[in-house]
């Protein structure tokens, strides 16, 4: 199922929101509580940039981990492995423009969860 605008979810590490769609890309805020993070996963048909708008952030790429913070950004191609982490002890969000050919919630492979979800 396709994105639409103002689509939301709550996550057990935080939410997400969509703030806008195009022809080939998708944009979310997304807030992720303090020592929460996202499985690792990758997305086989879409591309991913980050900005981190405030809050710690430790973000995985592959191999590569890195700290990042406010006005920081990433690039994550398209089936990379990757997963950001809350290290701060306030809210995090950042910004996630996708861009692809599928853009949904089905293009997730998950690779590990604490949440259970692989």
């Amino acid at each position: 199922m396709a994105y639409s605008v103002g689509d939301s979810d709550t996550r057990p590490w935080g939410a997400w929101q969509v703030l806008a769609i195009g022809d080939g890309f998708v944009i979310k805020k997304i807030d992720v509580m303090p020592g929460a993070r996202l499985s690792l996963q990758s997305h086989a048909h879409r591309s991913e940039h980050w900005t981190i708008l405030h809050g710690s952030a430790e973000v995985t790429v592959g191999a590569r981990t890195v700290r990042l913070g406010r006005d920081e950004t990433v690039f994550i191609p398209a089936q990379t492995k990757h997963r950001i982490h809350n290290v701060g002890k306030t809210g995090l969000s950042f910004i996630e423009i996708q861009t692809g050919s599928i853009l949904d919630e089905s293009d997730i492979e998950r690779f590990d969860d604490e949440y259970g979800r692989t």
